[in-house]
């Protein structure tokens, strides 16, 4: 009989499921959507608390991906590229977008829009992998291409369904509105929602027959992030997706940054996470609230200079992250992976 559990947890129990899997996402999903969707008490109360959630949780874990790059030892040897080339290759796009923002700045914007998804869905992908590396579960290489492929379901479906980026930045949204395409992109729709809300699920089923099952925190993850990208689309609260998303990052992130200050250096783990999260906010505070203003002083819209640089960001914490995850040599990602002492 197959073996089912919930996964080693980082923190406990109760703060993986809700925080790093997910799980407080799809309560406020399922609150949202039995109280009428945005019109709902539910949304009227937490509206004006987002811009302030959104800047403390989302913001932040933009700036997170830098700062824990720089607090890597010998970050600058290891890499040169992101640490002293991508800043200024950076900063030359900005400046290029913004002042020919109708020309470079749309496609910019596209860029962010397109790539965010496919961001959501590698971050799934990679915690889904690690609980199962924590957890014991042997991931071979079929079972990997199956995991792949349902984290990135969610992906496909925002890169068809739009608007403005994904398919309609390729194709002009009139050619979508023509048939046959209206109708064979209606059905893609479908088809790919379905998939994203329904591969998670085969995936556990079928780890069913192995002697170990599936983790179900690897399940959590993987069903959130689907509910993001279909059901927070459908009730036009996709902002809070990026909240969620943003608080599952800083907590990963914290729980690796922790694990090596304290072998590092010492002292108490709580500590070394409000100096991270501190140096966080205030980064936040300066590429988001001051930035843009270092433009409009040079003359520049305010428009455009706020949307850039969240846009320009966003990409700079995309092609990092795409790094500094993948170090399997590093000695804090062995340590996350273990699993637990038999």
């Amino acid at each position: 009989m197959s073996i089912i559990g919930l996964g080693r947890p980082f923190l406990s129990p109760a703060t993986d499921l809700l925080v790093i899997g997910g799980g407080l996402s799809l309560l406020f999903t399922f609150a949202i959507v039995v109280s009428g969707g945005t019109a709902s008490p539910l949304m009227s109360l937490a509206g004006p608390a987002f811009p302030f959630v959104l800047f403390l949780v989302n913001m932040t874990h933009f700036s997170a991906s830098t700062v824990r790059l720089y607090a890597k030892p010998n970050a600058y040897r290891d890499f040169p590229f992101l640490t002293l080339g991508l800043p200024l290759l950076t900063l030359a796009l900005l400046s290029l977008a913004i002042r020919f923002a109708d020309l470079v700045g749309v496609h910019v914007m596209n860029l962010y829009l397109t790539w965010s998804p496919y961001h959501y869905a590698a971050q799934a992908y990679g915690l889904a992998l690690l609980y199962c590396y924590r957890s014991g579960f042997s991931v071979g290489d079929r079972e990997r291409l199956l995991f792949r492929v349902a984290c990135l379901a969610p992906f496909l479906y925002a890169f068809v369904k739009g608007p403005t980026a994904g398919l309609e930045w390729f194709v002009p949204k009139l050619a979508l509105l023509d048939e046959p395409w209206a109708t064979l992109r209606v059905g893609a729709l479908w088809l790919l929602g379905g998939a994203a809300l329904l591969l998670p699920l085969a995936l556990f089923l079928l780890s069913l027959r192995r002697d170990r099952a599936l983790p179900l925190i690897s399940l959590l993850v993987m069903v959130s992030n689907a509910a993001w990208w279909t059901v927070f689309f459908y009730y036009d609260a996709f902002g809070w997706a990026t909240v969620f998303h943003g608080l599952q990052y800083l907590a990963i992130v914290s729980v690796v940054h922790v694990k090596d200050r304290v072998q590092a250096q010492g002292g108490s783990a709580p500590r070394h996470a409000l100096v991270f999260y501190g140096a966080c906010v205030a980064l936040a505070y300066l590429l988001f609230k001051a930035w843009p203003f270092a433009y409009v002083a040079a003359g520049f819209g305010l428009a455009e200079s706020m949307l850039l640089v969240i846009a320009v960001v966003n990409i700079h914490h995309f092609v990092v992250d795409m790094f500094i995850w993948r170090l399997r040599r590093d000695p804090g990602y062995r340590e996350v992976t273990a699993p637990a002492a038999a």
